[in-house]
């Protein structure tokens, strides 16, 4: 059966890599601008500010950090090794898998449904898994681990996100002069993200490009860049000139604009979280097609994602944003509950330490639950009122149909692939 591999190897390629670039746009369009949304829907930035940071860092955060990932993505679902004579099937489900989860990422973005792009992806994987291959070819504990992720990373990260918001409410929000309390704790913040983002870059990134350090290096030169984050961050909001006027119609307006150069760094980490976490779900099973097609056949159980593999899909997540992000950013920006940059900012970092923290496990959690957990957390610290109730539903409503979605729409492209190429 491998002639069937060889004689249509080119073909494969070139539909894993437009269909691993169509579900990376997707990933933008709806995740992405997910991530972003807190950032935009504070006014902390401009939604083409907002693209442009994620170009940058969606890309550093997935050549330096995505490959972990990708691995449990790729393989650790099903079980390939039941595919000896039949490796040709496992590229008609990667495939089908790839079409089928940026179709309803496309259906989602469209209406305006933070959903989750790891969803969509799992969901078709198993479909096509369970149906092509046979229901004992599904790692059904693995499915469950990544299940339960989806119930643990929203309330990691609104629990997070609301212990956030309730210190900054205490130190300074409820305080007689919050703008002065903002100068003094705001750069405390601000050297926490620095801190976090760095950790991970040279706990998980670095081993990518081959350098090794120990845990006293790794937190010390994290500490060095968390440091110099921190005096940028500072000398910003020097720069501010702060209006009293300002004051009058809403108490918090200068201090909110203290926390507005706060959120420039959030954007960043979570992009690099995203990034690092997310664009797997795109490039995993183009790696596993582009590895079997090039082995003649050969279902090679490890090998590294190359880095124009990585490139491909960080560039088709920014383009994504870039086109398509406005409906999703309007959803999670001021859907759910008022943000302003405080509250984007508790919710923001919240998320992205979650993110990172299962980055580095290996754990696909799923950035869309974790932001929306986040700004459900900090909607709470202000009371119940404060939510949105009717948006919540139906941003609950889409989560639960992903997964059926992506697996149902898998099989049938599994089948039609079939017969075209068989």
């Amino acid at each position: 059966m491998e002639s069937v591999l060889i004689a249509h190897a080119e073909i494969y390629i070139t539909m894993a890599v437009l269909f691993g670039l169509f579900m990376a746009w997707g990933i933008g369009a709806n995740d992405v601008a997910n991530a972003m949304g807190t950032s935009v829907g504070s006014k902390a930035l401009s939604f083409k500010q907002a693209v442009m940071i994620a170009a940058v860092f969606e890309l550093t955060g997935a050549v330096l950090a995505g490959g972990e990932v990708t691995k449990t993505v790729r393989k650790g679902i099903i079980d390939v090794g039941s595919l000896g004579h039949a490796p040709e099937l496992l590229v008609y489900g990667m495939l089908a898998s790839l079409l089928a989860a940026g179709i309803w990422l496309l259906v989602a973005s469209r209406n305006g449904w933070p959903v989750s792009t790891t969803h969509s992806i799992v969901g078709a994987i198993v479909g096509f898994g369970a149906v092509g291959i046979g229901m004992e070819a599904v790692h059904w504990h693995k499915v469950g681990t990544i299940a339960a992720s989806w119930v643990t990373s929203p309330l990691l990260a609104g629990t997070m996100a609301f212990f956030l918001f309730r210190s900054i409410q205490k130190l300074i929000i409820n305080t007689d002069d919050p703008v002065a309390m903002a100068k003094r704790y705001v750069p405390a913040y601000i050297f926490m993200v620095g801190f976090i983002i760095a950790m991970v870059t040279m706990v998980k990134g670095l081993k990518h490009v081959g350098i090794h350090l120990s845990m006293t290096e790794d937190i010390s030169i994290a500490a060095a860049i968390g440091i110099a984050i921190m005096v940028i961050g500072t000398l910003m909001i020097r720069r501010l000139k702060f209006d009293p006027r300002a004051d009058r119609d809403f108490n918090f307006t200068n201090m909110e604009r203290i926390f507005g150069v706060l959120m420039v760094f959030t954007a960043i980490a979570i992009a690099f979280a995203h990034g690092s976490n997310d664009v797997a779900n795109a490039i995993g099973p183009v790696a596993a097609i582009v590895g079997i097609v090039q082995s003649a056949g050969e279902i090679v159980a490890k090998s590294a994602t190359p880095v124009w593999i990585l490139i491909l899909g960080g560039g088709g997540i920014v383009f994504g944003l870039a086109t398509y992000g406005h409906k999703v950013i309007a959803t999670v920006g001021s859907g759910i509950t008022e943000l302003t940059p405080s509250r984007g900012f508790a919710a923001t970092l919240g998320a992205a330490v979650t993110i990172v923290l299962a980055s580095g496990i290996g754990l696909p959690i799923s950035t869309t639950h974790t932001l929306v957990g986040a700004v459900l957390g900090v909607g709470l610290a202000r009371g119940i009122g404060a939510l949105n109730t009717n948006v919540i539903k139906t941003i609950f409503m889409s989560w639960i149909v992903t997964l059926p979605a992506g697996a149902a729409l898998s099989i049938m492209f599994f089948f039609v692939f079939k017969a075209v190429f068989s």
